[in-house]
């Protein structure tokens, strides 16, 4: 092939941005670094518009140094059918104009699943980063996604061995799975700096290991009364002892307000707006304790070793449970679990294999030896 490789990188919600952010300036790397005569990348961002709140997308892309994207299908909120409806309808003339070589998608949302059908449907060759991961719960929609994602994909890029072992067991050839690594930890890496300069703390008036950093927002916790008003008078125990730091995602906030769940002021507990990546990934470091519902948190904590309950009854990341610092929590739980992780080390677990910063360079080795 003597052309570029043209490569259509799909974006929809604040999680994809992590795994594109690294992706994109590894496109540059790469056609930088080329032999003269092998073809380069040309790509084409596509967000798709899945997360439209200014602080939840637009804050993420200035931090993470994302371009402007080539195209934003701009289809916003609504219920899984709709939303991947509308995906769908708006993604295919765009395919039909660019003629991609790759599709690439990132994640488990609903975006990811969409994009994957329009492709498919077209004959378009379909990469997913983060294939194989399972938490054998078809309750979640995600994990729906990643099913079906991973079905019609052409090639499967899988950030561990538990993923290339799951993918295996559902059929799947071999010749189609690579391992390559956690293209977060990429994201992550690339903005330590950036991170270490963040003056979050001092904002907050905390201090590096003295305080709980905390995140919440999946539906199967805070779209039930009795659920978030427990986890709230949780949050409120834990804040008698340390700062509790918790910045509210959209979805968490309308709840808290149409379930009428007030929150006693008189205390550590401070409810704060959405945070950018690198204040994240600043409090995720310096966090005594991490409560979380977040895929990507697990992740991020593992790295740094930062002790973390996930409040979900399975993980599709077993792997920061069997070497990182994450467990799995209930509501019953928590307040022993939270417990015992003070009684304990500070830093926890051990770094997965490929977690590494080096991702996107492997992705893109794989693409380009994909096309003929």
């Amino acid at each position: 092939m003597s052309h570029p490789i043209r490569l259509l990188l799909v974006a929809g919600a604040r999680p994809n941005f992590m795994k594109v952010a690294p992706l994109m300036k590894a496109v540059d790397t790469y056609n930088g670094c080329k032999t003269s005569g092998s073809p380069g990348f040309e790509a084409f961002l596509v967000h798709t518009g899945q997360h439209y709140d200014t602080q939840m997308s637009q804050a993420f892309f200035t931090d993470l140094g994302i371009p402007e994207p080539d195209v934003n299908l701009d289809v916003g909120s609504g219920t899984h059918a709709l939303q991947t409806a509308n995906i769908m309808i708006r993604f295919e003339p765009v395919c039909e104009k660019l003629k991609p070589d790759w599709v690439m998608v990132v994640g488990d949302v609903n975006s990811t699943m969409a994009c994957t059908l329009v492709s498919a449907k077209l004959g378009m060759k379909i990469a997913h980063v983060e294939a194989g991961l399972r938490s054998f719960d078809r309750s979640m929609p995600e994990e729906i996604n990643r099913l079906v994602t991973d079905a019609l994909a052409d090639l499967l890029l899988t950030p561990s061995e538990d993923a290339n072992q799951n993918l295996l067991r559902e059929g799947i050839g071999a010749s189609k799975i690579r391992l390559v690594g956690n293209i977060m930890i990429d994201a992550l890496m690339a903005n330590l700096e950036k991170a270490e300069a963040s003056n979050v703390l001092g904002n907050l008036k905390i201090e590096p290991g003295r305080f709980a950093y905390v995140t919440l927002h999946r539906p199967s916790n805070v779209d039930n009364p009795e659920k978030l008003g427990t986890f709230m008078l949780e949050l409120e125990r834990l804040g008698k002892f340390l700062p509790v730091v918790f910045p509210i995602h959209p979805r968490t906030r309308r709840m808290l307000a149409s379930f009428g769940i007030r929150t006693n002021g008189a205390n550590q507990l401070r409810l704060v707006e959405p945070l950018g990546y690198c204040d994240s990934i600043k409090l995720t470091e310096s966090a005594r304790l991490v409560i979380t519902d977040s895929g990507g948190l697990q992740e991020e904590t593992t790295f740094f070793g930062t002790p973390c309950l996930t409040l979900r009854p399975n993980t599709e990341r077993p792997i920061t449970i069997q070497l990182g610092s994450n467990r799995l929590t209930t509501l019953d739980q928590l307040g022993t679990d939270v417990e015992r992780i003070l009684q304990g080390p500070e830093k926890l677990g051990t770094v997965p294999p490929l977690w590494d910063g080096h991702a996107a360079a492997r992705i893109l080795h794989h693409l380009a030896e994909g096309i003929e």
